[in-house]
């Protein structure tokens, strides 16, 4: 069981007078992987975005126990994206944002570096950045065969695979995924989900996915929360999940099982 969990309580979100998301009291990261489904409209990615800070919740808290404070939790419901991701706190991105001019390599160099290093031509001369990189982005390009780390991502699943790498670079805590396997083969979503139950035993990392691939979800995750009009209604195992009758009715369009 990972020590790392996320404490949401009455946590609110609305837009134009309407309640998108309305959590009482919710913990997240009891389990190594850990599925959130539902219909579209749910509100599942609008609650990532206010648990990563992209969204300001109107109302409640989220509160963090990160790995080695032994129950002492942060409060991290008022700190920067910035600020929560340096915490461990990373978030996938379901539309995939790239720099064209890049080569795969020079983006992953990107993504970690510091406040400061903004600038391209400074973050590339920097011999101890590139050096501590060095290891980690040769595994994964290996990993997921990319043959030309100095040319430019082409495809969408290659893009897709890029912004995994490049979360995953930050060395998180609590992984974040918003439909990681959109647009992926058959062959590249098996090994995605099977580097991420590497992590979880490994490296302990605690792993929110959303996805309406359902499949999927029964096959990797320990825990699956149903969220439906901006609630969590049912929580279980994949197993108690897939056979609730709410689930069937709300989301596999069927009104019995």
């Amino acid at each position: 069981m990972s020590e790392k969990k996320l404490h949401l309580k009455d946590v609110k979100k609305r837009f134009g007078g309407r309640t998108v998301v309305d959590i009482g009291d919710l913990t997240f990261g009891n389990y190594g992987i850990e599925g959130l489904i539902g219909p579209n409209g749910a509100g599942k990615t609008t609650l990532m975005s206010l648990i990563t800070r992209k969204l300001k919740m109107d109302q409640g808290k989220v509160a963090f126990y990160p790995k080695g404070s032994k129950g002492s939790e942060v409060d991290i419901t008022n700190k920067s994206l910035d600020e929560i991701a340096r915490m461990g706190i990373v978030k996938t991105n379901q539309i995939i944002q790239d720099f064209e001019s890049l080569t795969i390599k020079e983006s992953l160099l990107l993504s970690l570096a510091p406040p400061g290093y903004e600038k391209f031509y400074r973050v590339f001369r920097e011999d101890t950045l590139r050096k501590e990189a060095e290891e980690d982005i040769s595994y994964y390009l290996d990993y997921f065969h990319f043959e030309n780390p100095e040319g430019h991502a082409l495809s969408a699943g290659e893009k897709k695979l890029l912004d995994i790498i490049r979360c995953l670079m930050l060395k998180p805590q609590f992984l974040l995924m918003d439909e990681p396997t959109a647009g992926l083969p058959e062959d590249m979503t098996k090994k995605v989900m099977e580097l991420m139950k590497k992590k979880t035993k490994e490296e302990d990392i605690s792993i929110l996915i959303v996805e309406h691939d359902l499949d999927l979800i029964w096959e990797v995750s320990e825990c699956v929360y149903f969220m439906a009009e901006g609630e969590i209604l049912i929580q279980g195992t994949p197993d108690e999940i897939r056979a609730h009758r709410t689930v069937a009715a709300k989301y596999m369009g069927v009104d019995h099982v």
